[in-house]
């Protein structure tokens, strides 16, 4: 460990601009993220959550449970919803 409570398992950034990073934090516990050329980017967290961020306002957020929660800067809705 790095005496961050993570090492990295792997990182760079592929012809296209596009840059990911893989770490991990023992115990089985891993997370990525990717950040795209386009804006766009997308977390996995080692709580088992994950983050999208579409690059146009719009992201997603689902908890380890399940729980799905969008948002969007065009308007003012939001909704949740539980995938499993």
């Amino acid at each position: 460990m790095s005496g961050k409570g993570y090492s990295y398992k792997g990182h760079g950034t592929n012809s296209q601009g596009n840059h990911y990073c893989s770490r991990d934090y023992g115990n089985g516990s891993n997370a990525y993220h990717y950040s795209n050329s386009d804006g766009s980017y997308y977390y996995s967290n080692p709580n088992g959550s994950t983050y999208h961020n579409n690059g146009n306002g719009n992201s997603t957020y689902t908890s380890p449970s399940g729980y799905s929660y969008s948002s969007s800067n065009r308007s003012s809705s939001s909704r949740g919803s539980n995938s499993k």
